[in-house]
This record gives C-alpha cells, sequence and structure tokens, in this order.
C-alpha cells in the first residue's frame, strides 16, 4: 500500500513530521514503514529553506526502495536552467524572474558545482509519471495522448531523456508542450485582456484549469489553484477549447502542484491533489493512504501544518 505525498519545496522538517504521522520509524537515515511505501509527487526543491535535507531525504528512501517519486516542474526547471543547450545558451533563460524562482536551491546549490551537477543528475533519475497497478501518479495532469507520443519518441522510457529535454525547450514543439501538460497542467487564456497576480506576484494572463472537469463552463468554475485567487477570475463563460480530458478510468489519479488550500478533499471521484502549499505560511504538507480503493476517500488524507 502506498502514501502519496505532496510538493514539499525544501520543507523537510513538515516532511518529517508528516512521515512520524504516518506512521515511518527513522532508521540509518532514512524512513521506513513495516506495510506501506511513499511516492512523492515532486516539486523537492524551492522556496523552503532546507533544500538539501530535503532532497537527500527523499533520495535516500528512494534509493533503499522505501519510496518512488516522479519529476516536478521545478526539477524540470532546475534541469534546464544548469543545461546548455547546442547555441550556447541555457535550456531556461537566466533571466531575475527565473532566477528568483529558483534561489532557495542555487543558495544552498551555487557554490558547489558537483553536488550541483549530482543534484541535476538525481533529477534526471525521476519518471515523469507512474501508472502502477490500480492507480496513476503525474505532478500536474494525466494526458493520455502526451503519454503515448513520449513513450513512442523514447522507445518506452518515461524518463526526461536528452532529445525530450533538448526539444521541450523550443516552444514550438509538441515535447514542450508535452511537458507543459504534465507538469504545471493545461491552461487557458483569459479573455479581454484580464489578468491577475500569482502568490509569488507574477501577472497572469493565463489559468490553470480543472482538466477533468466537463461540466466546468466559466473561467471561475474551470478554475484550479488557491481559493484567494478565485474571486479575480471572472465568472463569464469560456470563450475557447476547454482542453477537457477525459478521465474514465476506474484508476484514481493522484496529482500536486496547484498550491491549494483549505481542508483536503477530492478534486473528482478519482482525482486527488496533494499539494496544499507548505511553502507558503498557513500552509499543510499533504499525504493521502491509498489502500487499494478506486474511489478516493475525503477520510484518507493526512496533514501537517507549516511550522514557522
Amino acid at each position: 500500500m502506498y502514501d502519496l505525498i505532496g510538493d514539499i519545496h525544501g520543507q523537510v522538517v513538515e516532511l518529517r513530521l508528516l512521515l512520524d504521522k504516518l506512521g515511518y520509524i527513522e532508521n540509518g537515515g532514512t524512513y521506513v514503514h513495516p506495510d506501506r511505501k511513499a511516492i512523492f509527487l515532486g516539486d523537492f526543491i524551492d522556496r523552503g529553506q532546507h533544500q538539501r535535507e530535503a532532497i537527500g531525504l527523499a533520495r535516500t528512501m528512494i534509493d533503499r526502495g522505501d519510496a518512488l517519486a516522479v519529476m516536478g516542474n521545478h526539477e524540470y526547471n532546475a534541469i534546464a536552467y544548469f543545461t546548455l543547450g547546442p547555441d550556447g545558451t541555457y535550456l531556461r533563460e537566466r533571466n531575475k524572474k527565473n532566477t528568483k524562482q529558483h534561489r532557495a536551491f542555487l543558495n544552498e546549490y551555487e557554490p558547489d558545482q558537483s553536488g550541483w551537477e549530482d543534484a541535476i543528475d538525481w533529477f534526471k533519475t525521476l519518471p515523469l509519471w507512474l501508472e502502477l497497478d490500480g492507480f496513476r501518479v503525474v505532478h500536474a495532469c494525466w494526458d493520455e495522448t502526451y503519454i503515448a507520443k513520449i513513450l513512442e519518441l523514447q522507445n518506452g522510457s518515461s524518463l526526461l531523456g536528452e532529445t525530450l529535454l533538448f526539444a521541450s525547450a523550443d516552444h514550438s514543439t509538441w515535447q514542450y508542450q508535452a511537458i507543459e501538460t504534465l507538469l504545471k497542467g493545461k491552461e487557458i487564456p483569459l479573455p479581454d485582456n484580464i489578468s491577475f497576480r500569482d502568490k509569488e506576484g507574477n501577472e497572469r494572463r493565463e489559468i490553470r484549469v480543472r482538466w477533468w472537469d466537463a461540466k466546468a463552463d466559466t473561467y471561475q468554475s474551470i478554475f484550479i489553484g488557491p481559493d484567494n485567487a478565485r474571486p479575480h477570475i471572472p465568472d463569464i463563460p469560456i470563450k475557447t477549447e476547454k482542453l477537457f480530458e477525459q478521465t474514465d478510468s476506474e484508476k484514481p489519479v493522484f496529482i500536486g502542484h496547484y498550491w491549494l488550500d483549505g481542508v483536503p478533499a477530492p478534486l473528482a471521484p478519482t482525482i486527488a491533489c496533494v499539494d496544499y502549499s507548505v511553502a507558503n505560511p498557513g500552509g499543510k504538507l499533504v499525504a493521502y493512504r491509498w489502500d487499494g480503493e478506486t474511489t478516493i476517500d475525503a477520510s484518507k488524507f493526512v496533514s501537517v501544518e507549516r511550522t514557522s
């Protein structure tokens, strides 16, 4: 049985508290459970104050077979920020905005080139998704079409291979759209030049959408993200394609990424998000305890509050 753990973002104190609460025992630098295995939903890094410790703990659990993980968009961004493209420029531009978002990670790793490179190499071992017996795991959006195209491109591999990485840095390619969708979610533009500010103060003219919700018919109802942003989203009919992704499989899908707040609850009968903004003051680190059920059970979310 598995415990799906949401985005950590360097908040290792809360990770240890959550593992304790879930019944994992610290043993030799790792955490083990006699009957269960953890699955991390990605975004180990950025924002929090304990980047190395968070990576080290999760990595040790994975290396010893006590956990699995998928890649988050922050690990992908870190890889692209580190990697030079064929034209001699970095795949993710080292501009003020991107460097600011990545600052907590850089503060710990940039002075240690070998440690930085080692962390990036480890990020590349994280699959883009997991499909296990009875459930699926992806950081932001399960998209059958892009998953199939990646598997075809990479001869069945779900890792971020070099060909996929370099192609995904080009915004004109399907590989770029595939990585954006799987790791950041589906988005639609807001109408009439409307914009809002995200939690980091960046102006946004697009919104991430409830890609599983065919009934949502306004921008406000299809928006997924923090509740305090919702009032800034217009409650008017959607004027563009909604990007609905059919999810009629009986397999539950577990996601992170969306910086939710409030009481953890199912997003849909077979969709659960376990990212509840632990990197934000007042947030929490959340897990879901999966025991084979085909429908998400609200009573099986487990959380700890951010400590500081």
